[in-house]
């Protein structure tokens, strides 16, 4: 079996050793790597989404209108606390969103105060061609992994997550 390939952490981690070998960079090493993963796989995912006229935040609004289920239809506010966004910057996508033709605001028949956001058809089929580059981009990053590695490292990270989520450490 060969030595695993050096990256650009392991040159982090071998400086910080070679002037602080008191240190234990364990930490450093995985969450390098999870930042220089999450970098990289966002512009991966902005290049499948750009064909489809999309940029990841506005894939965002779709996707969760079309995870929500028929009607397709969510106030803002339920939108901004789902995608943990400020209303101005949701009424940015949703204007943006709204003059492309892919979703449509209206008002709320239960709040007179309120609106409802909805898929229009085009959106719909937009969001559904722009998941399907999405998933195809990422099976292809991770296609490194076999599938026994791949289950594992979703494994690990569900339970880092969890940890860090639950504790706030």
């Amino acid at each position: 079996m060969s030595a695993p390939r050096k990256d650009p952490v392991d040159a982090i981690v071998d400086q910080w050793a070679a002037v602080r070998p008191d240190l234990d960079t364990k930490a450093m090493e995985v969450f390098g790597r999870i930042f220089r993963l999450s970098r990289a796989m966002g512009d991966r995912m902005e290049r499948a989404y750009a064909p489809h006229g999309l940029a990841r935040g506005e894939f965002d609004v779709l996707a969760t209108l079309r995870r929500s289920g028929e009607p397709y239809t969510l106030s803002p506010r339920q939108l901004s606390g789902t995608l943990m966004l400020t209303t101005g910057g949701m009424t940015g996508r949703l204007d943006k969103l709204e003059r492309a033709g892919l979703i449509r605001r209206s008002p709320d028949p239960h709040d007179r105060r309120g609106l409802q956001v909805t898929l229009t058809e085009q959106g719909l089929t937009t969001v559904d061609e722009a998941v399907g580059a999405g998933l195809a981009a990422e099976a292809a990053a991770l296609s490194t992994l076999n599938a026994e590695q791949a289950d594992q490292l979703a494994g690990l990270l569900r339970e880092l997550l969890g940890g860090t989520e639950e504790t706030g450490r």
